[in-house]
């Protein structure tokens, strides 16, 4: 009898409160749902590669704005510096640009010079803690 002490408390899947009557719509929304839509300016295509320099040194083969993409794919699908590579590759080749691909230790080189957008921060917590209160 041990299997019904919980019996109350077992099915706690609520039943559907609609019916899905249209099963060809849904399935395309179910499809959409892992669909990836990238968009390409003029201007960033004509921005990747990096102005010549004044200075002595080195020419840098890339612009700040192709780190700064490689660096913003990166944090949103959290890949590692080589798949990092490997998407943006597969990005450009499908939105049909022949842009060079910066490969994985110039991006992890650069990150460390190159300036992000600082995120948007929310607003301060009035709530603290538990484990912050004053004694």
């Amino acid at each position: 009898m041990r299997h019904k002490i919980n019996a109350a408390r077992r099915h706690h899947i609520p039943r559907p409160k609609r019916r899905v009557l249209n099963w060809t719509e849904y399935d395309a929304t179910l499809r959409q749902r892992g669909s990836l839509t990238v968009w390409g300016t003029e201007e960033a295509i004509d921005g990747w590669k990096a102005a010549a320099r004044t200075t002595p040194g080195g020419q840098p083969s890339y612009s700040d704005l192709a780190i700064t993409t490689a660096l913003m794919l990166r944090a949103v699908f959290r890949l590692a510096l080589r798949q990092t590579e490997g998407l943006l590759t597969s990005i450009l080749h499908l939105l049909g640009v022949d842009l060079p691909v910066p490969d994985h230790s110039t991006i992890a080189r650069r990150a460390r010079t190159v300036t992000l957008p600082s995120a948007p921060r929310s607003p301060p917590c009035s709530i603290r803690s538990p484990g912050r209160w004053p004694r």
